[in-house]
């Protein structure tokens, strides 16, 4: 599973994760659903962080839609409640369809805890399509979501995946609630107690990450990039537009504003540029494809 998109929107996937947890799980039975443009946020990313949500981009004009489209409500349905299949007309949602950037149809994602996932596009046979939803299921248990609460067991030979329920860790559920509430020094002062017992533990030093990255833009307003853009020397300038850049999910923003600004400076200050950056890429994460090309360009402009 690669390129988790959308990490810089702490605040608001802590938002949609509130919501999830006051919200139903889904009905018994309704394991494929019709997504438009209105329904997006609560049945896909509030949904995700109750079980994990595979979205199928389709049109009626579509031949290879037609093809896969039954194999994933098939096995969406045999699956019992442990994913749910959203399908979104492209004709009817055309935004939806910009918004993710969808180039060809079928277009096939993953949605878990808020974090949309890549997915394949074109139709597969059968085997190949279980073999991505294996993924899925994977990738969920690792982010300690569950399968669905009223998941209904399966029938003798149907395909099923069952996603075992890991103990939560009160430490990351602790600093969590910290950062719900907006208190971002708290939080950090909780995933770096996590980190100081246990450097490794990349959950905690993701999050950090993002808290660091949401304190940083808490005072910040909109003309912080305006400002910016008019004193192209001022590095200090340049890392406040470029963090609320990422923060809004202007990735690509972000990165060329820093790569740029490495250019123009030098000693401490190209220092303190050239660690943001590396602290942009821990976020953004090594699958990205946009992290590889703008490493290949920092090593450029220190090189």
């Amino acid at each position: 599973m690669t390129g988790a998109i959308d990490l810089a929107v702490v605040k608001a996937r802590s938002e949609a994760a509130a919501r999830a947890a006051e919200a139903p799980g889904p009905a018994p039975g309704k394991y494929v659903v019709e997504v438009d443009e209105a329904g997006f946020q609560s049945e896909v990313l509030d949904r995700s962080f109750q079980v994990p949500v595979v979205l199928d981009l389709w049109a009626e004009w579509c031949q290879p839609c037609k093809q896969l489209s039954p194999i994933l409500e098939r096995l969406a349905t045999a699956a019992g409640g442990t994913w749910i299949l959203a399908k979104i007309d492209t004709e009817a949602n055309p935004r939806v369809a910009q918004a993710l950037q969808v180039q060809s149809i079928p277009s096939i994602f993953a949605v878990i805890g808020g974090q949309l996932i890549p997915g394949f596009q074109g139709a597969l046979p059968e085997a190949q399509v279980r073999q991505f939803i294996d993924a899925v299921l994977a990738a969920a248990q690792e982010a300690g979501l569950s399968a669905g609460a009223d998941a209904a067991p399966a029938e003798e030979g149907e395909y099923v995946t069952e996603a075992p329920v890991e103990p939560e860790d009160q430490r990351l559920s602790a600093a969590e609630d910290a950062l719900e509430a907006g208190d971002y020094a708290l939080a950090a002062e909780r995933y770096q107690a996590i980190l100081d017992q246990e450097p490794a533990n990349e959950q905690a030093a993701l999050a950090l990450g993002q808290v660091r990255l949401l304190q940083r833009v808490e005072g910040l307003d909109r003309g912080a990039v305006a400002r910016a853009d008019t004193a192209p020397d001022d590095v200090d300038a340049q890392l406040a537009a470029a963090d609320l850049s990422l923060a809004t999910n202007d990735v690509g923003g972000a990165l060329d504003r820093l790569l740029a600004t490495v250019t123009r400076s030098s000693g401490d200050e190209r220092e303190r540029v050239r660690t943001r950056l590396l602290e942009y890429f821990e976020l953004l994460g090594p699958d990205d494809p946009r992290v590889s090309a703008a490493r290949r360009q920092l090593a450029r402009a220190l090189f």
